[in-house]
């Protein structure tokens, strides 16, 4: 079989666990690879280094390093130019527009879904409110492109043969966005990154993107009134509102190299988390360290870590709901009253079923399968037209 595995960006600053999914599949899987822009084959840095990446003509356009969300009504064009005739089997990593390649009935097509778009969809309301293209004149504008991407979103995921959810969570989103069913396979997490420490220190930590549906700002208001020390790693375009929100008590680190974050989530009393992820991968990644969570009780954090509550010998955090800041406080004074219950032996077993071995045996059994089933239904549909 001729492998063609499509993703939706590769630059330095996309590291997120999308693209720890696409660099295992690329252990275990000969494929050609394909996205609508790549700065990681000239990063010698990168696992990508060197190899030969098929781009669209996004490529050459300003500002394209730093991401193309900006030109987000032609990422569906774009991703169509990418010719993949040659190919037997296209292999898609996709989290916006890589499952709407163009495939033709002999090539089987299997995606790996991080999430149905989520602009398009779930955060359609939060990415209004937070632009400045969603008021006035071009709001409406907005709203109707919107409206035009919720339409090939779904019109593109007829063109996937199978589909693959990272977590329940998203294959419950993948059929009411598609009508689809999905494979769960929950993605791989590097766990040797991370050194288990039983010994914590006095402090609460929070590592994550910057961005407004992470509810950064949340947790901030919330050590504001508890006054408990809290560490918050990571950039974006809220890094500035979260400076200002702040008070002493909590630190505002930004960007970090991985070994800095490593450190802190080790050394962390607990890792706090206040979003709706679809997976969240840094949850699975502090409890490799031997950290309790302390997390929002939605999505796909209620399939990672286990509420101390309800899983009194096994117990790996404590949930919040509803998402608000006041109960977020609450929660935190009930950790204080728990977490002499969780172990963090506890901790890193709960993380040890995530691991990339696990990953591996579980995708290249699925995309056997896959191939097995495509060609017995190409054989009798075959059989019936003669």
């Amino acid at each position: 079989m001729k492998y063609a595995l499509v993703h939706e960006w590769l630059t330095p600053k996309a590291t997120g666990g999308s693209e720890l999914v696409v660099q295992e599949i690329l252990r275990h899987i000969q494929a050609d690879i394909y996205a609508l822009i790549d700065f990681e084959s000239t990063n010698p840095e990168s696992y990508l280094y060197g190899r030969s990446i098929g781009t669209t003509f996004l490529q050459n356009f300003p500002l394209a390093r730093n991401g193309v969300q900006k030109y987000l009504p032609l990422l569906p064009i774009a991703i169509e130019q990418l010719d993949l005739r040659d190919y037997e089997v296209i292999l898609s990593s996709s989290h916006a527009v890589a499952k709407g390649i163009l495939t033709s009935p002999h090539q089987l097509h299997i995606c790996y879904c991080h999430t149905p778009m989520r602009y398009a969809w779930d955060l359609t309301f939060d990415y209004l409110q937070n632009s400045p293209a969603g008021a006035g004149i071009a709001g409406i504008a907005t709203r109707y492109l919107l409206h035009r991407l919720r339409q090939w979103d779904v019109v593109s995921a007829n063109r996937v043969d199978y589909f693959i959810a990272n977590s329940h969570h998203t294959a419950r989103r993948i059929w009411r966005c598609y009508r689809r069913q999905a494979k769960v396979i929950y993605p791989p997490v590097n766990l040797e990154r991370f050194q288990f420490t039983p010994d914590k220190e006095d402090f609460y930590l929070s590592v994550s993107r910057l961005v407004s549906y992470k509810k950064i700002g949340l947790i901030v208001r919330a050590f504001n009134q508890l006054g408990y020390p809290l560490v918050i790693i990571g950039d974006g375009p809220d890094l500035g509102l979260i400076r200002q929100l702040a008070q002493p008590n909590i630190k505002v680190l930004g960007n970090q190299p991985n070994q800095v974050v490593e450190q802190y989530m080790a050394k962390a009393k607990a890792f706090v988390y206040a979003a709706c992820e679809d997976f969240g991968i840094a949850l699975v990644e502090a409890q490799a360290c031997g950290t309790p969570i302390i997390a929002y009780g939605g999505g796909g954090a209620l399939e990672t870590v286990l509420d101390i509550r309800q899983h009194p010998q096994k117990g790996t955090g404590i949930f919040f709901s509803p998402q608000t800041s006041e109960n977020l406080v609450k929660t935190v004074e009930t950790f204080q009253a728990f977490q002499h219950l969780i172990k963090s032996e506890s901790c890193r077993q709960q993380a040890a079923k995530f691991t990339p071995k696990i990953f591996e045996m579980s995708y290249l059994a699925f995309v056997e399968d896959c191939e097995k089933d495509f060609l017995q239904k190409s054989s009798e549909k075959n059989f019936r037209f003669l």
